[in-house]
């Protein structure tokens, strides 16, 4: 644990993603402290511009447009966590225990995997969120991980499969270690960054994908986080009537959240591929 955090404090996109998501987290976990309100609550301020009162202006009901802003990180956030991290356990579930049981079950479970693979992700997650629109973000939540958990399974099940023959696991089978030992104390710690990459990478389509739906007015519009915050400037024509912050705060944040995830990512490949560390060192040396 202290060496991978020495590798992303050296790491410049993981630096650079942490702090980002650091800044959401806050947001998220004391947004009172922040922006003290309540998102619904309305004002006597009508499409008002930046004010003291009012720091980014307020929306065409006269709802506060920050208060909107710190509020809406809360739920993006647990819609990118939850979502990356029931897709990521399931791409576990179904890549690694195909590739180490082999056999029948490998051709099951990546058959399985192959035909989620080729159906059209974004039709379906459409389909499935406008047939419970409105709905509570469970909803939201479980279209996200049913469309997003199979290219994960996939990167996972060539790993193990490239693991699967290795001397450590052969002398865990040799001890008589069960199979679920085996995979969950031998198998899955050697892939721990590419786990952590594909939540990485989960979370970002999870966020991307779910202010998609949101401003497609397939989400909740009653709640208020970004994506319905640009549903409702869509709605109201704030780009037209020149309330330009409402329409582009929320985007600012979702854009961020996504780069947040996207630089992790990256940063973890980089981390957990041996290929790239020697490209990195003599860089630095010609430099």
């Amino acid at each position: 644990m202290t060496a991978l955090f020495r590798a992303i404090r050296h790491n410049g996109k993981a630096a650079a993603g942490l702090l980002i998501l650091l800044v959401f987290i806050v947001m998220a976990a004391v947004p009172d402290l922040i922006a003290p309100g309540n998102p619904a609550t309305i004002t006597d301020a009508v499409s008002e511009g930046v004010s003291g009162k009012h720091p980014l202006g307020t929306t065409a009901f006269g709802q506060d447009i920050l208060v909107q802003m710190v509020h809406g990180a809360r739920p993006a956030l647990m819609i990118a966590v939850l979502a990356g991290l029931l897709a990521t356990v399931l791409s576990v579930l179904i890549g690694v225990s195909a590739a180490y049981l082999g056999g029948v079950w490998d051709d099951g479970l990546n058959l399985f995997t192959d035909v989620v693979l080729v159906i059209p992700t974004l039709p379906l997650v459409v389909v499935i969120a406008g047939y419970f629109a409105h709905h509570s973000i469970s909803v939201m939540i479980i279209a996200l991980v049913v469309t997003g958990w199979s290219y994960g399974a996939r990167q996972l099940r060539s790993q193990a499969l490239s693991l699967r023959n290795r001397d450590f696991l052969e002398a865990a089978r040799v001890r008589g270690e069960r199979r679920i030992y085996v995979i969950f104390f031998e198998l899955l710690p050697n892939m721990t960054s590419l786990i952590v990459a594909n939540f990485l990478g989960a979370a970002l389509y999870s966020v991307l994908t779910a202010s998609g739906l949101e401003f497609l007015g397939l989400g909740d519009i009653n709640t208020y986080d970004w994506g319905t915050m640009l549903y409702w400037a869509q709605n109201q024509s704030a780009l037209q009537t020149g309330a330009y912050v409402w329409a582009t705060a929320p985007g600012i944040c979702i854009a961020l959240l996504g780069a947040a995830f996207a630089l992790l990512n990256n940063a973890f490949d980089e981390i957990g591929n041996p290929a790239l560390r020697p490209v990195r060192r003599l860089r630095v040396a010609a430099s």
